[in-house]
């Protein structure tokens, strides 16, 4: 896909765990500036804790987004905990979310700009994510 041609994406992240910390799975989907889709994808992390699942999330879909596109990123997920972080607004305090943070932080140097935005759980491409979250949170169960 050429990377010139879509100027911008809009990214939707969800990230979760039963138990918290428990079982984890992240799940993103990817949008052109026309709304198409360009990718979704889920998966299971291990054991986590939900904040751990939600920046889990927005990395992977961010490493995803540099491939259709290095200009406009829209990131929006409906972790106000990671939202606010990613802006500046509350402070990163545990050493395993900051990890997790900086590495954000380094990838968006891949982008000509990284907007991160709360939406709640109804907006339904961030219900889409969670769906995806539920169903790889729920096919673990019946591996065990």
């Amino acid at each position: 896909m050429d990377k010139e041609k879509i100027l911008s994406l809009h990214v939707y992240t969800d990230g979760g765990s039963r138990g918290n910390p428990g079982n984890g799975a992240i799940a993103f989907a990817i949008y052109d500036d026309k709304g198409k889709l360009l990718k979704e994808k889920s998966e299971s992390i291990g054991i986590c804790t939900n904040n751990v699942a939600e920046y889990k999330a927005l990395i992977a879909a961010l490493e995803e987004a540099s491939n259709y596109c290095q200009g406009e990123i829209f990131c929006f997920s409906d972790s106000e905990f990671m939202v606010k972080q990613l802006n500046g607004k509350n402070k990163v305090r545990k050493k395993h979310i900051k990890k997790l943070y900086l590495k954000v932080k380094d990838l968006e140097k891949t982008f000509e700009s990284v907007i991160y935005s709360h939406l709640p759980r109804e907006n339904s491409r961030i219900s889409k994510a969670d769906r995806l979250v539920n169903k790889e949170l729920n096919s673990q169960l019946r591996k065990k």
